[in-house]
């Protein structure tokens, strides 16, 4: 099965509500950061596209119709190699409120004290499935930390310099017939116009607030599906 939709967009812009949304609109299933919490032993598959440009794109996709997030969206331009007719879709929003919402999810997850580390410490020694997510945990943290924003999120200014960057990266790479800028405020109607269907008559979902990011984390830690 192909991939129709491409993100582009940032992780905390709004991509687990696009997922949501386009899974309501016929996209049964898109691919998201969550999906590699589920089934860490596909890490191998994000580690050969980021070390090769390419992967098993078939096995890593068996089922899917669209990717939002990460890990997808630092390779967008690879995706678009692999399936030329897929639409992009670039998830964004105000940058004061995402750097806010990443500095307290994405940026301390993880344990953060020494009490923190040691329990966590014990529970790798003893949980084999445990180890394999915290490995894609490092891999996202790496990719989106040390590669998207060149190691200076911690730069308030630089990396507002790297999120505006990226946007113009995307809009530069990504014909403009086949590409949308989305923020979930603007709710069905740029979204439903883009793909050509009909907008839904319930409002669109907000998901993954910032005040329960830890707790799905920890959920999905387990193998929880949420």
């Amino acid at each position: 099965m192909a991939i129709k939709i491409i993100g582009a967009g940032l992780p905390r812009t709004g991509t687990n509500t696009l997922k949501a949304a386009l899974e309501k609109l016929g996209y049964s299933k898109t691919y998201h950061m969550k999906e590699l919490l589920m089934a860490p032993d596909n890490l191998h598959h994000w580690t050969t596209l980021r070390d090769t440009g390419s992967t098993d794109w078939d096995k890593l996709y068996d089922g899917y119709q669209a990717t939002v997030d990460f890990p997808c969206c630092p390779w967008y331009n690879e995706h678009m190699a692999q399936y030329p007719d897929a639409k992009v879709i670039f998830t964004t929003r105000p940058f004061e409120g995402w750097y806010k919402s990443v500095s307290s999810t994405i940026w301390k997850a993880g344990p953060q004290t020494l009490p923190q580390k040691l329990g966590m410490m014990v529970k790798l020694l003893l949980n084999p499935r445990l180890r394999k997510v915290i490995k894609c945990v490092k891999f996202s943290k790496t990719s989106i930390f040390g590669g998207l924003m060149h190691g200076e999120f911690a730069d308030k200014a630089a990396a507002e310099k790297h999120f505006n960057q990226w946007r113009e990266d995307v809009v530069a790479s990504v014909p403009a017939d086949k590409l949308l800028i989305f923020e979930v405020k603007d709710g069905w109607g740029p979204l439903c116009k883009f793909l050509g269907v009909p907008e839904p008559s319930e409002p669109i979902p907000h998901l993954n607030k910032k005040e329960n990011f830890h707790q799905m984390l920890v959920n999905l830690m387990k193998g929880e599906k949420i």
